[in-house]
């Protein structure tokens, strides 16, 4: 199951998935993002428990942070796992999607610039030097 579940945290819905994130499961996956974007808040997406993620999952990702940012709302990412980050640096998408270390700064950082040029706020990871 790609989808873990939907939980509430400090009035943002996290969103929580699991496993591999592939085109069997990229439907679900985006189903759960932009049925959570329909309740006008602000989208985490914890990426803790995922293992593996492919150009379907990805696509999934990026279409949230677009209706989010059509809504003037944000998406994040949460505790992404070295095997995504390669994945997300790759595609360059490091540098569009908002990333936090984990839960706690992600909703500490409410309040701060949302949807900068860089995508990255304070609070977020930023890529390693020479990515």
């Amino acid at each position: 199951m790609a989808v873990a579940g939907i939980t509430e945290s400090a009035g943002r819905l996290v969103v929580a998935l699991e496993g591999e994130i592939d085109l069997e499961q990229a439907g679900a996956v985006r189903r759960a993002l932009l049925d959570s974007l329909k309740k006008g808040r602000h989208v985490l997406v914890d990426l803790s428990q995922v293992t593996y993620i492919d150009s379907s999952g990805i696509a999934s990702l990026v279409e949230g942070l677009q209706v989010a940012r059509k809504q003037k709302n944000d998406l994040g990412l949460v505790a992404v796992s070295q095997r995504v980050r390669r994945v997300l640096e790759l595609a360059r998408l490091d540098k569009v999607f908002q990333i936090y270390a984990d839960l706690a700064a992600a909703v500490g950082a409410e309040g701060t610039a949302a949807g900068t040029a860089a995508g990255i706020t304070a609070g977020a990871t930023t890529p390693a030097a020479g990515s």
